[in-house]
């Protein structure tokens, strides 16, 4: 057994099975010993942006890590902005990143980097295996990292040299690492927040957008009067009929401003203090007002479901007192294409238990309230802001559950990052269905140009906004990566594709023309 087989077999046996890959020269031997060891799922992306956001998708809806296999420095570097939204998110990772044999890094070869210098950043955990004999005890290690609590990016750089001699053999992976208990004092303080009846919001993040957690959030609001919300961008959340629906603190500044003007104390629950994405001019960063008073009760990795539970103990509240949003008559939309025949579209179209990843940044911004009587549902977002998430996400999360349809949200110039995810969607079988909505500019930073005081665009400034000359041809596109689609021009062009398109197996793309 060399080095890789030693790190396979030691991957496998620690239940990370699924490879997502985009390998060079460097990585031959791990790619080799994918042949020998049986039990890795291995899929194959086009480009890294793809591997690394698909495990994001992947780890969001399994909970468990994948493994990435990349090429050297360079081939981190094309995966880094995926992983930065993935480290947002608190997503378990692996990340295999090839490096020169130890003695040839010298020789200053044309792909030599400082392969750690680039990891750090997107990585909690970063080590480079000296020797053969201690790869498998570094991917033992790397699993762990990745398992801890909170998740981790773990990125572990494997020389080839390491790679082809012989090893030892397979490690064994540490047990899961505790999670931090929730702090009875912090569970005491937002109890006596809640009962001082003053204006209060209990704001959830992570792992409390769940249907039990939501279940809990909303009996305590029943019980105290207080307002549940959740952060603007959400790594996952159970939405849909049955379930209760909580508003986000909204992107644009002035209206998160107007959201949370009202509240004297805000509970942090596994969230982070309300900011602006960014700083504009004579407008504040943080989002709450200034006498606003805020309390952590838990953070990222701590028991949350079990301290949610505990506050809901201390108010006398229970979860199943709380009421879900009371179901509303849908129907398929019909004339003409706007935000809100767009979201009654989906709304109908969302077949029970799918997984919607959305990046719908600027026609999508008012799709969540009228999608939350849909089927139930889990509805994913870009945590960490770098565009080109959606697609690589949705891919991964169909490999990770092959029983739900995927419905992707994207716009044009974010899908375009990452276009190659529809090629490994077509190679696997994948059941995703990807809208892209085709408005030909980029909307999101035309209104980013107003909100910073820059003045009216010019013909330079326009030039760097708009996609035209030449429009792009997503059916085009979508049939030379392998996926089937059609273009729509009115919402009940569009309410046929969803409908046809959900009926379906396999990957399909709508082009919704705006």
């Amino acid at each position: 057994m060399n080095g890789a087989e030693s790190l396979v077999r030691t991957l496998i046996k620690s239940g990370v099975d699924t490879c997502f890959a985009n390998p060079g020269t460097s990585e031959m031997h791990f790619v080799a010993a994918l042949d020998r060891v049986e039990g890795m799922r291995c899929v194959l992306g086009l480009f890294e942006g793809v591997v690394t956001g698909a495990a994001d998708g992947y780890f969001r809806m399994k909970g468990t890590p994948a493994c990435t296999l990349l090429h050297l420095g360079p081939g981190l570097a094309n995966g880094l902005a995926n992983l930065h939204n993935a480290r947002k998110a608190s997503s378990g990772i692996v990340n295999i990143v090839g490096q020169h044999a130890i003695p040839h890094i010298e020789c200053n070869a044309p792909l030599t980097s400082d392969i750690e210098a680039l990891a750090r950043p997107m990585s909690a955990w970063v080590r480079t295996s000296s020797d053969s004999g201690s790869v498998a005890r570094d991917g033992a290690a790397a699993v762990a990292a990745a398992r801890s609590s909170p998740p981790q990016i773990a990125t572990l750089i494997l020389p080839a040299d390491a790679a082809w001699s012989e090893a030892d053999g397979v490690a064994e992976v540490a047990g899961a690492s505790q999670r931090p208990d929730y702090s009875p004092q912090a569970i005491d303080d937002a109890a006596k927040v809640l009962r001082s009846r003053d204006e209060t919001l209990l704001l959830l993040g992570g792992s409390t957008l769940t249907e039990k957690g939501l279940a809990l959030a909303a009996g305590i609001a029943g019980k105290t009067g207080c307002k549940v919300m959740a952060e603007t961008y959400n790594a996952r959340m159970a939405r849909g009929r049955g379930r209760f629906f909580v508003e986000r603190i909204p992107y644009p500044i002035e209206q998160a401003l107007r959201a949370l003007k009202t509240f004297s104390n805000i509970i942090l629950v596994e969230a982070g203090d309300p900011v602006a994405f960014f700083a504009y001019p004579d407008k504040p960063s943080l989002l709450k007002p200034d006498d606003c008073e805020v309390h952590r009760m838990t953070a990222k990795g701590e028991d949350t479901m079990a301290a949610l539970e505990a506050l809901a103990g201390a108010v006398g509240a229970r979860a199943q007192d709380a009421k879900p949003q009371p179901p509303i008559q849908m129907a398929w939309p019909n004339g003409a294409l706007n935000s809100a025949s767009i979201a009654q579209a989906i709304a109908m179209a969302i077949p029970e238990n799918a997984v919607v990843v959305d990046e719908s940044i600027s026609t999508g911004r008012g799709f969540f309230p009228p999608t939350a009587c849909a089927a139930p549902h889990d509805w994913l977002q870009n945590m960490g802001g770098s565009i080109g998430f959606s697609t690589p996400v949705a891919t991964g999360a169909a490999v990770a559950c092959p029983g739900r349809k995927v419905i992707c949200l994207v716009g044009d110039g974010s899908a375009m990052y990452t276009l190659q995810s529809l090629w490994t969607q077509a190679r696997e079988s994948l059941d995703v269905v990807t809208v892209v909505f085709s408005n030909r500019i980029y909307q999101i930073l035309r209104g980013e140009f107003d909100g910073v005081g820059a003045g009216e665009p010019g013909t330079k400034a326009m030039d760097m906004l708009s996609l035209d000359r030449p429009a792009l041809d997503w059916v085009a596109l979508g049939k030379g990566m392998g996926v089937p689609g059609r273009a729509v021009t009115t919402a009940d062009e569009f309410s046929v594709a969803l409908a046809e398109a959900t009926a379906e197996q396999g990957p399909r793309l709508i082009e919704v023309q705006m």
